[in-house]
């Protein structure tokens, strides 16, 4: 029978405790010791059972099977319906379960401008999330980041509404399947607009008008709602328009299903409910933030209950809610759980092969890395020779094996683990309570950089660069955020007097909660700036006059100092993984010519935040000046330092003989193309960039978007015919009367290889009848076609080894 016809079914025979049990949920320990023997109190817990399990992590995967297998039986056979439990875990650079690979973090993903890689690395999390019994992600991040004081940014994929909407897609395709009943359900998070909040403050309140929430900050998850059929989304912390997400019938019911046409369920941020009575003061007693919740369309609660479950029981009961809302939420959640097969495949895979599992990925994850390299800046200092150099290699990073892991990794996991020993805050909500009788029984303490070396083959980026160089003189010099003393700058100083080129290895480091970080989950900063203990260390550097190419690893931009701008050469690594600073080495010598494209703009300074690239017309930097007014800022320009989408090459490529349809209907699609040539004497890669500029009347758009990205690699003077065709439904907009139409207008177009990137311009008219479009009628991402397109494809995905090797004539 149809899911939907199986779950109306099952409602029926529930009793009133066990549906408000379903949309709950429980951490592994409350059910299971770390033996696997049954829990103090499990069987009372399952007379009621909770619906969901939360973030049940362990060492390796045939274990993680075993506990999986277990907890699962239990549902199965110890409760009175037998309705399988939805486990889920974190997946967002890999599935976060000891024993797996880990991939660049999602803003390194982002700078391959590669999403048909991402694809490939989420159908295999799919796999390995099955195999263990685990069908829920709680990944990816569709935030669109456009305040780099937020430490959260490098979870996302940037500035880009179009770029996170293609990446989005990418990742909620290969992770739920072709089909869900061999899937994974994907969960778009944080709904919405959680990364651009007052301050720039994890948690503050969201500010925007109505127009900027659906075209801009919806448009990811409308995207992978339409396109690839997104299963859940999860409800940000902040509030809107003065009433917080989780409880915001506006947000999750008319614009989440009623306009984007969402079927799925929606998934609390973990402690939602908790913080709109403890932190919003929205609601004064669990139950009342339960039924608002219920109301609102918020499913389930996670991690542990506080308003669902025996509170929410209570208030159907007094009357104060309508259980016919708790069973439209009930039936989403067993709707799920049909179409996963969990009742007739609730089991992990009985045979893991531990080896075997834990080198799957290996080389998407290296090759994901190498492209998310960015060459920001080179004045033909790189590529270093690879013979016979002398490299002083300086900074927090040099010699920093783990740093290249973001949080959300398992590497950073176990590090927070291990702060448990010490004290320091846990790492999830409703974590706290159980260190002795479950993390200590699982995890003994650990030399978390030897387990980086161990299992991953991570290196840091000074042994990294002594594959190539001659001689490598490392030295920290300092901290991430702190000095080491001036016997520690001297020390630097002086292996930088002995080298032939100093690699000044700086940046962040992104930590969960505790540790020296600058970046990661409620650590945000004020001020953007480089920290000072890198920037005093970097001049003393630069006073040798040693050539410096400065390494920045960092998750979001950081406004740089004038020593550091001032280098030869600038490569930024976005928390590339375990081969992160592999790839850079890589990059600094040469074996791999460099491809990858900024997903954000990096400012001059702090106080030019925001300054992404899509402003709208008249707003910011993109705002014509007044006659005889230089600049818009007394002290300095308002123009990025490096525009999104910017990234050099080893080689060099140029855009010719644009073609673009002077008219399209509202109900046609616009072709535009061009020629992309590599110009230079090596093999190389870039992404040709279309944007938009849709002069629309009665209200004001972007002073340009992103509307399209082609990726090309290419052998020294061949040539490829690019073509993007660009439906005119991809080009609405809320209007004057609040409806999304596609209307009439003047649409210029630029296409480069970054956002301030003119090479070629041109225009088209968008004619005919105005077309007020539903979320289903909407088209979200443009196609690209190449001549010849067969031959370039084959060529491009698989690129020769040699530079003598000549493509197909594209």
């Amino acid at each position: 029978m149809p899911a939907d016809d199986r779950a109306e079914l099952l409602l029926r025979e529930m009793t009133l405790e066990e549906k408000c049990g379903q949309l709950t949920s429980v951490m592994p320990w409350s059910l299971v010791r770390a033996d696997g023997s049954a829990a103090e109190g499990a069987e009372e817990l399952l007379v009621n059972p909770p619906g969901h399990v939360a973030q049940l992590i362990v060492d390796d995967p045939a274990q993680l099977a075993r506990l999986v297998g277990t907890i699962q039986h239990r549902f199965v056979t110890g409760t009175r319906l037998g309705i399988p439990a939805l486990l889920h875990a974190e997946a967002l650079n890999g599935f976060l379960a000891g024993g797996h690979m880990v991939f660049p973090t999602a803003i390194g993903l982002a700078a391959t401008w590669s999403p048909e890689l991402v694809e490939e690395m989420t159908d295999l999390i799919r796999r390995q999330m099955r195999r263990t019994g685990l069908a829920h992600a709680l990944s990816p991040v569709m935030d669109v980041a456009l305040d780099p004081r937020w430490g959260r940014v490098h979870e996302t994929y940037g500035e880009d509404p179009y770029l996170a909407a293609a990446f989005s897609v990418a990742f909620t395709r290969g992770l739920q399947g072709a089909d869900l009943a061999e899937g994974v359900v994907a969960t778009g998070k944080h709904f919405l607009g959680y990364a651009v909040t007052a301050g720039g403050r994890n948690q503050s309140a969201f500010e925007a008008g109505s127009r900027q929430t659906r075209d801009l900050f919806a448009y990811p998850f409308e995207a992978a709602i339409q396109i690839a059929g997104l299963k859940s989304v999860m409800n940000g912390y902040a509030d809107i328009d003065g009433v917080p997400a989780g409880i915001s019938r506006e947000m999750l019911t008319g614009l989440l299903r009623g306009t984007l046409g969402f079927d799925g369920f929606v998934s609390a941020d973990y402690a939602t409910l908790e913080q709109v009575v403890t932190r919003q003061r929205a609601a004064s007693t669990p139950g009342e933030a339960g039924r608002l919740a219920i109301a609102a369309g918020l499913d389930v609660e996670f991690p542990t209950p506080f308003a669902y479950g025996s509170a929410l029981v209570a208030e159907v009961e007094e009357g104060r809610l309508d259980v016919r809302d708790v069973d439209a939420c009930v039936r989403r959640v067993l709707r799920a759980k049909f179409e996963l097969g969990l009742f007739e495949n609730p089991y992990p895979q009985e045979h893991i092969d531990i080896t075997a599992v834990a080198r799957e990925g290996e080389t998407l994850s290296q090759q994901l890395a190498r492209r998310s390299v960015v060459l920001a800046k080179n004045d033909g200092t790189l590529p270093l020779p690879q013979e016979g150099l002398t490299v002083a290699v300086i900074g927090p990073h040099a010699d920093a094996v783990l740093r290249q892991f973001a949080a959300y990794t398992y590497p950073a996991w176990r590090e927070a683990v291990n702060g448990l020993e010490l004290g320091e805050h846990g790492t999830m909500a409703g974590a706290e309570e159980i260190k002795s009788s479950w993390f200590d029984r699982l995890f003994s303490p650990v030399d978390v950089a030897a387990l980086a070396r161990d299992r991953y083959g991570a290196r840091p980026l000074a042994e990294e660069i002594a594959t190539f160089a001659g001689d490598v003189l490392p030295e920290p010099g300092c901290t991430m955020t702190r000095p080491l003393g001036q016997e520690a700058v001297e020390r630097a100083v002086e292996a930088a007097r002995g080298a032939d080129v100093v690699v000044l290895a700086l940046g962040g480091a992104s930590l969960w909660f505790t540790g020296e970080r600058t970046e990661g989950e409620d650590s945000d900063s004020a001020d953007i700036s480089l920290p000072a203990a890198q920037a005093r260390l970097a001049e003393a550097v630069s006073a040798t006059g040693k050539p410096l190419v400065v390494v920045l690893v960092q998750g979001r931009a950081y406004a740089l100092p004038e020593v550091v701008r001032d280098a030869a050469a600038i490569v930024v690594s976005t928390f590339g993984g375990p081969y992160g600073a592999k790839a850079v080495a890589e990059v600094l010598f040469g074996a791999v010519n460099p491809s990858g494209k900024l997903p954000y703009s990096v400012p001059r300074h702090s106080g030019q935040i925001p300054v992404h690239h899509h402003q709208k017309a008249g707003t910011g930097y993109r705002s014509p000046l007044p006659a005889h007014i230089p600049r818009h800022y007394l002290d300095m320009e308002a123009t990025p330092l490096y525009a999104f989408g910017h990234g050099l090459s080893y080689t060099d490529f140029t855009l010719t003989d644009l073609a673009c349809d002077p008219e399209v209907d509202t109900t046609g699609t616009a072709g535009i193309s061009a020629t992309v040539t590599n110009t230079g004497t090596l093999a190389g890669a870039t992404v040709v960039q279309l944007y938009l500029r849709i002069n629309t009347s009665g209200v004001t758009r972007p002073a340009q978007q992103l509307a399209g990205f082609h990726r090309v690699e290419l052998a020294p003077g061949q040539s490829c015919r690019v073509t993007f065709h660009v439906s005119a439904a991809q080009l609405g907009c809320t209007n004057l009367a609040h409806d999304f139409a596609v209307e009439p207008a003047t649409v210029e177009v630029f296409l480069g290889f970054d956002s301030d990137d003119r090479a070629l311009t041109g225009s088209f008219e968008l004619i005919g009848k105005p077309r007020v479009l539903t979320s289903s009628e909407r088209a979200f991402l443009s196609e690209t076609t190449t001549a010849k397109e067969s031959a370039c494809r084959e060529y491009c995905s698989a690129p020769p080894t040699t530079p003598n090797t000549t493509p197909p004539n594209c």
